[in-house]
């Protein structure tokens, strides 16, 4: 496996997990506000590396079928271990957690079975999972941090922003399921 910038940059994003999840419960020494800060920094830090791995990949040349798989499991794995990290300070809904972690699974399994059936590009990612993804990755750093700046309430802000990302996590989930009933229609008929 050959390891390139986009690559490490994607690995970098999977070791910044622990690194986030040893800060609430490994840190001891650490303010409530400064670890809910320095959460929320290492939160911003990944999701920029999310963006620029891709934006690299693609300008380098340097896509590869392991960084294709690597990136959304990284994403994933980051995106939910905040969720629960949320869950458990009680700043996030138990139902807006269940929705995204379970979508996430739900359709990490579809591509799969897509990819199985030879139709993965039949639930390829479409603009509304990217704006959802948008919504999640400005409202988890505004949860993590859940304290006011410049008279804004980011725990308020963060909530509405991650009330519309699961909307928009329920939507996405519905159009890449009848983007891939549609394709299992055809090949049925065609057997």
């Amino acid at each position: 496996m050959l390891i390139n910038v986009p690559i490490a940059l994607t690995w970098m994003r999977v070791l910044l997990i622990p690194m986030m999840v040893c800060l609430f419960y490994c840190s001891n020494g650490i303010t409530e506000p400064m670890r809910d800060l320095f959460a929320s920094m290492l939160f911003l830090f990944a999701a920029l590396t999310d963006w620029l791995d891709g934006w690299l990949a693609r300008r380098l040349n340097q896509t590869t079928s392991f960084g294709a798989f690597l990136d959304p499991v990284a994403d994933k794995l980051m995106v939910c271990s905040s969720l629960i990290i949320l869950l458990e300070l009680g700043r996030i809904d138990l139902l807006v957690t269940l929705i995204i972690i379970g979508r996430e699974i739900t359709v990490s399994a579809l591509r799969e079975w897509m990819a199985i059936m030879g139709a993965r590009a039949s639930v390829a990612v479409h603009r509304i999972g990217k704006i959802k993804t948008m919504f999640q990755m400005i409202a988890i750093p505004c949860l993590l941090y859940g304290r006011s700046i410049l008279g804004i309430d980011l725990l308020f802000f963060g909530n509405i922003l991650i009330i519309m990302a699961s909307i928009l996590t329920v939507w996405s989930m519905l159009y890449y399921i009848r983007r891939a009933w549609c394709i299992l229609n055809i090949k049925n008929k065609n057997i």
